[in-house]
């Protein structure tokens, strides 16, 4: 990973941040850093390299290399003897990594928003962007850099510019969030909801809770808090702000739900004031409440009513998610990126509305959901009956946890079933293309890990 550091900091600043020894090497002066780099093979300049270790790496052996690609010093965790280079010896390269961020976040001082959840928060996460950008200039962060090394360069990336950040945070076991929460220290923080994701690592809908709750821990002394108002896990949290469609007593309430061919119009009332026929350019209920959840995040941010409304009807959906188009004449629902019972469910509801519409036929390819532990069968099988509730015509599963899918859904009556144990890509899409028609939409969802998108790719 590299960030181009848009802001003014020195090698001297980046010793102190981090808490380590300088050593200068060879260099007579200050030097001010343009980029901070994990990768010794990419080409910098005036860079700074960040020795990570791993369990499969260790980032001290491509120490010499980086500084061959323009690093002006290393961020080390073991002492280098006679070295001609400078370098900061510290006592975890990682941790130091959090600790710079969080030093140069502090010395830039934007609006920090954090998202979180089991589902949606990346959805969430763009749709709170692009409300955002409506007043203020602001960087989000990108792609998959929401865990302790992604979160840190993003940071990075921040230009003295940028009034706002809105950060994506991810996890898979306890303390994650705590520690990127401390780093960030986000105003508004926002937890999307309590699914099934990483339950293997954490036990129990309970422990995801407590391990999403954990994004109050670095939160500002007047920070806010915005939850999901329909989670029974999350109620009764002193202080917070909730969002909901069914719970009547949340502070965003949103009713009167349409869903159209390209989009959702929804009411929203906020404490006790009306807010008629927002819009927004995403299908699937699951995306109001995504929305709604912006909304609020604008207010707080103090955006006006009509911005807001502009910046909603500005969405645009990232990578793999979601993402409706045409090819060879059917509709291919591609939303690829990730999957757990939640997620899965919503994208069969899009699918049925989506078909349901067009008078299509409904065509289902699913995958592998993980880490899901004890609960996989389980989830599994809630997922084939899901299929049943969506009326999908041809179902496709792929995968060995997939074949509860098909066996729930055969169980249930479908007969249209064609399962494979492995991700044989080529054969997939044969046996799909054979199978549909023109007109036809296709669903493919599964978790990031089955790499979907290869199959679309083959698809001819």
């Amino acid at each position: 990973m590299v960030a181009d550091v848009k802001g003014t900091l020195y090698l001297s600043e980046i010793a102190e941040m981090a808490n380590g020894r300088f050593f200068s090497g060879d260099l007579s002066e200050d030097v001010l850093v343009k980029t901070v780099t994990t990768d010794s093979r990419v080409k910098v300049c005036s860079g700074i390299f960040v020795a990570l270790v791993g369990e499969r790496f260790d980032g001290h052996d491509y120490v010499e290399k980086a500084i061959e690609n323009g690093s002006v010093c290393a961020i080390v965790e073991r002492d280098i003897e006679n070295a001609s280079f400078a370098y900061i010896l510290v006592s975890d390269t990682k941790k130091a990594l959090g600790m710079i961020a969080k030093g140069f976040k502090d010395k830039l001082s934007p609006l920090t928003i954090a998202v979180t959840g089991s589902i949606g928060k990346t959805t969430t996460k763009e749709f709170i962007y692009s409300v955002l950008c409506e007043k203020y200039k602001t960087l989000k962060t990108e792609g998959n850099f929401n865990n302790d090394i992604g979160l840190p360069m993003t940071l990075l990336g921040l230009s003295p510019d940028e009034d706002v950040a809105v950060l994506e945070m991810g996890m898979s076991h306890f303390g994650e969030i705590e520690y990127l929460s401390k780093i960030a220290s986000p105003n508004i923080a926002v937890i999307t909801n309590i699914g099934r994701s990483h339950i293997e690592n954490l036990g129990s809908r309970e422990g995801i809770r407590d391990a999403k709750l954990e994004i109050r821990k670095g939160l500002t002394r007047d920070g806010i808090l915005i939850l999901n108002g329909d989670e029974p896990l999350l109620a009764d949290i002193n202080g917070a702000i909730y969002v909901g469609e069914v719970n009547e007593e949340s502070d965003y309430f949103i009713d009167n739900v349409i869903e159209g061919e390209n989009g959702c119009a929804f009411d929203l009332t906020v404490r006790g004031e009306r807010f008629e026929s927002l819009t927004i350019p995403a299908i699937g209920r699951h995306n109001v409440m995504n929305a709604a959840f912006a909304f609020a995040v604008g207010f707080a941010a103090g955006i006006g009513e009509f911005e807001i409304r502009r910046g909603l009807m500005n969405f645009k959906n990232t990578g793999m998610r979601q993402n409706i188009y045409k090819h060879l004449g059917r509709t291919v629902i591609e939303d690829c990126y990730n999957a757990s019972p939640e997620s899965v469910k919503a994208a069969l509801k899009v699918l049925a509305t989506y078909a349901g519409r067009r008078d299509a036929r409904r065509v289902a390819v699913l995958g592998d959901m993980k880490e899901l532990g004890e609960y996989s069968t389980e989830a599994h099988i809630e997922v084939g009956n899901a299929v049943i509730e969506s009326r999908v015509d041809l179902l496709v599963t792929v995968g060995e946890h997939a074949l509860n899918i098909a066996a729930a859904a055969a169980n249930n009556g479908l007969k249209n079933i064609i399962a494979f144990d492995e991700p044989e890509y080529k054969r997939i899409a044969e046996a799909v293309m054979k199978n549909t028609n023109e007109g036809d939409v296709i669903l493919f969802k599964a978790s990031r890990a089955m790499a979907f998108e290869k199959i679309i790719a083959e698809l001819s």
